[in-house]
């Protein structure tokens, strides 16, 4: 696994072997990314189930000016804070190795909302619909950010009601949903 584009094309990345940390590959990323480009310079970028950490460096690379990784296993924690160091990142980053739902109160009481989030849960779990309604609830989104999360094909996504797919992509057998919050009296953000 490598980053695929930006200031550290190519940096090699450890990935965790533990079980249930599924790494987004580099195709999937190269494709997600072609997408969120636009939206990437200087964004702040908030990192859920970020395992590797792949998705959130691959947003530095590319112009974010910062990311904020949330991983609840240590081991995991371990590799993202290697990672982040052969990137030397270390001035972008902020790690927290812990619950999702943990994090998400501790951030929503210290940081204004996100530009981008990413949300990469365990398969079937159902957490990328309850992490929504959190981040809507903490304030940690406002009516431009990007979240995407990504799930297995064949899932379906159940979002909270202020919730809409704007944007589906597919790679493979994974899915990214790019989601938006949907306003009061009915519209997309």
């Amino acid at each position: 696994m490598r980053i695929i584009a930006g200031r550290v094309r190519g940096r090699r990345l450890r990935v965790p072997s533990l079980a249930g940390v599924r790494p987004t590959g580099d195709r999937a990323r190269e494709t997600l990314f072609s997408v969120l480009q636009p939206f990437l310079d200087d964004a702040r970028v908030l990192d859920l189930f970020a395992g590797s950490g792949a998705l959130g460096l691959e947003a530095l690379s590319r112009g974010a000016c910062s990311v904020t990784f949330v991983e609840h296993l240590r081991k995991a924690g371990d590799v993202i804070r290697s990672n982040i160091a052969n990137c030397h990142f270390e001035n972008e980053c902020e790690l927290l190795v812990t619950d999702y739902r943990a994090a998400v109160r501790r951030l929503g009481v210290t940081r204004p909302p996100f530009d981008l989030v990413f949300i990469d849960p365990p398969y079937g779990s159902g957490w990328g619909s309850d992490c929504l309604m959190l981040l809507s609830a903490h304030q940690l989104v406002s009516r431009d950010t990007r979240v995407i999360l990504e799930q297995r094909r064949g899932e379906d996504p159940e979002l909270p009601a202020q919730w809409s797919v704007v944007r589906t992509l597919r790679v493979g057998d994974t899915v990214f949903l790019i989601c938006s919050r949907i306003e009061a009296g009915g519209a997309p953000c």
